[in-house]
């Protein structure tokens, strides 16, 4: 079964900030400790994904008619990417890239701030590293995507 990409609306963000929230409580250790996700995941709010529906461009990855992921650009910056435990290991995050990296493709050179469970997804899809980590947690990585 495919996935179908969706835009974002208003009305999914609960959903959208519940898939955040579990993605890193569940999926986040061992890359990073129970106690790490738990301080990450505490700063998590709705409002906080209403704003980011209202300033980014959010895609849903929907598996017949269920919320397998989300992930979010501003321009041509990977803002989140984020896939339901349950979907985990299954090419949500895989798929979701790729399709946001199309949408990214004629705005140069897409530049992401992997957080420590995730930067190696990210590396083995051809992103380098750019910088040091962040005080903050964040590893600067970009990626030359060919037109």
């Amino acid at each position: 079964m495919d996935p179908v990409y969706r835009r974002a609306m208003r009305k999914d963000a609960s959903r959208l900030n519940a898939i955040r929230r579990r993605s890193i409580l569940e999926l986040a250790p061992p890359k990073m400790s129970g106690a790490e996700a738990q301080a990450w995941a505490s700063k998590l709010t709705l409002s906080g994904m209403e704003r980011k529906l209202r300033e980014l461009e959010v895609w849903v990855a929907e598996l017949d008619g269920t919320f397998a992921g989300w992930g979010a650009i501003h321009g041509d910056r990977l803002e989140g990417l984020y896939a339901a435990p349950e979907f985990a290991g299954q090419g949500v995050g895989n798929g979701l890239l790729g399709m946001l990296e199309g949408r990214m493709r004629d705005r140069e050179f897409p530049s992401v701030e992997a957080s420590s469970n995730a930067r190696d997804f990210y590396l083995r899809r051809g992103y380098r590293s750019v910088g040091p980590q962040s005080p903050d947690g964040a590893w600067p990585i970009v990626k030359e995507l060919l037109t």
